[in-house]
């Protein structure tokens, strides 16, 4: 059985290729480099040394993939599993896993960013749309889907004696469009503060949540037990249904707003000394509130029935539970809940920023740290983050990071400004089973 399917993590990864707007992921490496602009997306009060104007799309380019225990290569190959696949059946693959495997992928680019100085204030003004993504998948689901590769409706003995349990799985994409208006000053000689106001317009939010599968059969039948949720509120994602009024793809639909919103970001530095300095900063705390007219509920929660004597039904099953579907929507069944939509409202990941730097060689060179805590889904990602960076004048700061919790200690960070060309990584790809990757490119 061929699937058709556009998972949304496909979504997610195509929508780059269809917003028209975005803005942009921080870069922790390039914190305390001066000469930029995109630090201000770390902390509001953290000006640079002059005013800038970025390039339409070219100004800031974005991607991260962060993973508890898969490297790059196997985020790839879920990502872009289907029924030709069998990277679950590798020993390697599954011997990388833990109990419960984290994902967090976030895409994102900047369409229009502006800063300029007007007295003792710092005004920035940006446009864009950014993509979050967080996944939590169980070791269970993987062993599941090799247990069952190959299986046909002539495997009596294993057909006999199913008694497969997946637990819980969680899917969690939040897609929208921002309008920024951010002021920093000097208070005084050591304090400046700063804040950034944001007008937030929904494009998509999706929720799947799933209690747990079980699989049972015998000589006479099979089962299988769903227990699972799924909240959409998109334009951009439709859900497709089957002859049998059940979801079995997810599409693209046209693009569109499907909610409104607003954030804040907060910021303040001090300088304790000359030479030493201190700063932190709270980053998008804020809401979207999506509208009923663009929400649909699914559900699963009955309990599917196949006799064995009977053909139609014995191959069905067999199908359903051999798929090799990460996401498949056939053994879930969901069923959309017409009575069930409501406007709902939903956080953004918010973030803590925390950093202090020391300044040697007359502020010709710099070294730092910086502890950053974003409440993503389904869990907390914190980084610690050590860095020395050169920044002899505006136009030119080179800086190389070390961050020691996500990518424990096994990479490393680079970034560099030369002119208005602005190239940088936080965990520098070192092969396919690097688990923590980011790149990030501006003009």
């Amino acid at each position: 059985m061929k699937s058709k399917q556009l998972s949304v993590m496909a979504i997610a990864l195509a929508l780059l290729a269809l917003a028209p707007a975005a803005q942009a992921q921080f870069l922790r490496t390039s914190y305390f480099m001066e000469g930029t602009s995109y630090r201000l997306q770390l902390n509001p009060a953290l000006a640079p040394g002059r005013g800038y104007i970025n390039i339409p799309v070219l100004g800031s380019l974005s991607a991260t993939v962060n993973s508890s225990s898969l490297g790059y290569e196997d985020v790839m190959d879920i990502l872009d599993s289907d029924d030709d696949s069998d990277f679950y059946m590798s020993d390697s693959f599954l011997g990388r896993l833990e109990a419960t495997n984290e994902l967090n992928l976030n895409l994102s680019t900047d369409i229009l960013s502006v800063g300029w100085y007007k007295g003792r204030n710092f005004w920035s003004f940006n446009l864009g749309v950014r993509t979050d993504l967080g996944a939590s998948i169980g070791r269970d689901l993987f062993e599941f889907m090799r247990d069952m590769d190959g299986l046909s409706v002539s495997d009596i003995s294993r057909l006999a004696s199913l008694n497969e349990t997946i637990g819980s799985q969680s899917l969690n994409l939040n897609m929208y469009s921002e309008i920024g208006l951010g002021l920093a000053r000097d208070i005084n000689s050591k304090l400046t503060v700063g804040g950034r106001v944001k007008a937030l317009l929904g494009i998509g939010h999706a929720d799947l949540q799933i209690g747990g599968i079980s699989v049972q059969s015998s000589t006479s039948g099979a089962s299988i037990d769903v227990d699972a949720e799924l909240q959409l509120s998109s334009r951009l994602i439709e859900l497709e249904k089957n002859s049998s009024g059940y979801i079995d793809e997810m599409d693209f639909g046209s693009f569109g707003l499907a909610g409104w919103g607003g954030a804040i970001d907060l910021g303040a530095s001090y300088k304790v000394t000359d030479k030493l300095m201190v700063s932190a900063s709270v980053l998008d705390l804020g809401f979207i509130k999506w509208s009923k007219n663009q929400t649909k509920v699914a559900r699963a929660g009955t309990h599917q029935s196949f006799d064995f004597t009977n053909s139609n039904d014995l191959r069905s099953f067999v199908n359903k539970v051999s798929s090799g579907e990460v996401l498949n929507y056939d053994m879930l069944e969901l069923t959309v809940d017409e009575e069930a939509a409501e406007s709902r409202t939903t956080g953004l990941t918010a973030a803590v920023v925390v950093g202090g730097e020391y300044k040697l060689l007359n502020n010709w060179l710099v070294v730092g740290a910086l502890y950053t805590a974003r409440f993503a889904e389904p869990k907390t990602l914190h980084e610690l983050t050590f860095s020395g960076t050169i920044r002899p004048k505006n136009w030119f700061n080179l800086a190389v990071s070390y961050s020691v919790i996500q990518a424990a200690g096994k990479t490393f960070g680079l970034a560099a400004k030369i002119g208005g060309l602005f190239i940088g990584t936080d965990y520098m790809f070192l092969g396919g089973n690097t688990k923590n990757v980011n790149a990030y490119i501006g003009m």
